[in-house]
């Protein structure tokens, strides 16, 4: 009976993931391959007329090929976002869980504060215009790793408590410095953990669409998600190519997260089973 019960919670978890993830792609892909006219159906039916290519093609191209400089700007974005917030929420966890003070408390609040207070657009404009940041590249890099900072923080804090500290008092007796103990002893002990944040921020970071409308304004400085903008218009909308624009930005956070599901899940299970 018990066996019974498990199989049928399996198969009804199957056609729920078929239904919320997969018959949207479907959908997305068949729209892709249809002609302007026929896509402008928006029905979920096989096309007629294979014109998948003529769309990649014509897509690419828009706009001088804008989504080509989005790609390069949202690479950019990702990669250095996501290499600071590792480097910077691993050193926060792991002082916060080794060093014991009177501020770990304030500090502590200040972390859940960053996950349960939403954002504010009009106070952060006015603080990237007061350091000259508002409109680049590296100030809409610093929100990014502001806003996914505590996240890392308290994956990397649960992941720590449960290296053993005999670690840190066998290096510190060698002679390491506190630089010299976090990057030659803890951090190569953090490989899951650190595989879940890239993973779970790079697809954050890299499908972000209201930081880089709000904070990084201009077609030089578009992102891949503001090129769906270039087939929508407020009396008419190209179905066929904003569909083939989706899926070329979906395939590279998909194909990541395909290939580091199971690093995502040890990272995510081990902080909170041991921590």
């Amino acid at each position: 009976m018990l066996t019974l019960r498990k199989n049928l919670i399996g198969i009804v978890a199957i056609i729920a993931a078929i239904v919320v993830f997969i018959v949207p792609f479907l959908f997305i892909v068949t729209t892709a391959m249809k002609t302007r006219l026929e896509a402008s159906l928006l029905e979920f039916t096989w096309p007629q007329q294979f014109a998948f290519f003529e769309n990649l093609a014509e897509v690419i191209a828009a706009r001088d090929f804008m989504l080509i400089t989005a790609f390069i700007n949202s690479t950019v974005l990702t990669v250095v976002s996501v290499t600071l917030m590792v480097i910077f929420s691993a050193m926060v966890g792991w002082v916060l869980q080794r060093r014991q003070s009177r501020w770990n408390g304030f500090i502590n609040f200040m972390v859940l504060a960053g996950l349960i207070i939403p954002p504010a657009v009009v106070p952060t404009i006015w603080v990237l215009q007061g350091l000259e940041l508002f409109g680049t590249l590296p100030g809409l890099i610093l929100i990014e790793v502001a806003y996914g900072l505590s996240f890392c923080v308290l994956l990397f804090r649960a992941f720590i408590a449960t290296i053993p500290r005999e670690l840190d008092e066998a290096a510190t007796i060698d002679g390491a410095g506190p630089i010299r103990l976090f990057f030659t002893v803890v951090m190569p002990l953090l490989k899951s953990v650190i595989v879940t944040v890239i993973v779970v921020q790079a697809v954050f970071v890299f499908n972000d669409f209201q930081n880089p409308l709000y904070f990084l304004p201009g077609d030089e400085n578009a992102t891949v998600q503001l090129t769906l903008y270039n087939f929508q218009s407020q009396f008419n909308t190209q179905w066929n190519l904003l569909f083939t624009n989706i899926l070329l930005i979906t395939i590279p956070p998909l194909i990541m997260y395909i290939f580091f599901q199971k690093q995502i899940v040890a990272g995510l299970t081990s902080g909170a089973v041991k921590g």
